[in-house]
């Protein structure tokens, strides 16, 4: 008897260790554009800050060292289909679990592989701050795309899911296609680096200060790939994101759901809101996955 509890405990004990997630640097060395001299990395949440669904949140600042952790989902339900995940964060910090790693854990569930972004913030350029991040997202794509094999993914089946500013690098990385932001540096940059569809919720910085179009230098390729938009109508970020770039989709020839809420602000997550019926948008961008034929069966 005393055997096969050791047993027991030694098969749950290795079923935990096969749950954690794998980490992995993106760069060979140090990533492209200036080094920056930044404190230690360190969750810079205070005691003050707001609570999101009565729980606190992680936010992740001073990151220097850009990683992939990735979540794999239980293997009889493993669909060989993955996102990485963009949190966001102002490219200040990252909301590293409530727009991270619940979300990984939410797709593991689906049988889509979460693949957590850790994005350098603070943001470098003051001029163009998303740069950086799109670059990590960019090195994130191609590196996942390249491991598609060793990983048993589907390779036409990589995509982005992107939260405020992460949903402004989400959407920049499908509208750079493969025009890589930064020069090549090993045989992973050789492997592309455009996602296969887009899910993006409340995100920013796709239309002029007055809310009135695209700018030109953010105008759609032709066929972008399939794409899910969330937001609310009373987010502090406008609404006017969402709207043209579903009107860009359909200028380029590409398709879109879109779900706009009339209440629910900014910065929900996944996390349950009373009176919100935002904070169910997961199932109907499950549902929307679905008919996409992006959860179909492991070939």
């Amino acid at each position: 008897m005393r055997i096969l509890r050791l047993l027991v405990v030694v098969q749950c004990t290795l079923s935990a260790l096969a749950a954690e997630p794998v980490v992995i640097d993106l760069w060979p060395g140090r990533p492209p554009g200036p080094a920056v001299e930044l404190p230690a990395e360190a969750d810079l949440t205070k005691p003050t800050d707001p609570l999101i669904a009565g729980r606190r949140i992680i936010k992740l600042g001073n990151v220097t060292t850009p990683q992939i952790a990735v979540h794999r989902p239980p293997a009889n339900l493993d669909t060989g289909a993955a996102v990485v995940i963009c949190p966001g964060g102002g490219f200040h910090i990252l909301a590293y679990d409530l727009e991270g790693t619940e979300v990984a854990e939410w797709l593991n569930g689906l049988g889509v592989t979460g693949i957590v972004l850790k994005y350098r913030v603070p943001f470098r350029d003051p001029e163009n701050r998303g740069l950086a991040g799109l670059q990590d997202a960019q090195r994130a794509l191609s590196l996942v795309r390249s491991r598609a094999g060793e990983w048993k993914l589907d390779p036409h089946r990589i995509g982005v899911l992107g939260f405020s500013a992460g949903g402004n690098i989400a959407g920049r990385i499908v509208m750079a296609g493969d025009d890589r932001r930064y020069p090549a540096v090993d045989a992973v940059d050789a492997v592309s680096c455009r996602p296969d569809f887009l899910v993006m919720v409340y995100g920013a910085g796709f239309v002029e200060k007055d809310g009135s179009h695209v700018p030109p230098g953010l105008a759609l390729a032709a066929a972008p790939p399939p794409a899910f938009f969330v937001h609310t109508w009373d987010d502090g970020v406008d609404v006017r994101n969402p709207l043209a770039l579903a009107a860009e989709w359909k200028r380029a020839g590409g398709a879109a759901e879109l779900h706009v809420f009339p209440t629910g602000g900014h910065g929900y997550g996944l996390r349950p809101v009373a009176g919100q019926p935002v904070t169910e948008w997961a199932a109907l961008c499950a549902r929307w996955m679905k008919a996409s034929g992006l959860l179909a069966p492991k070939p």
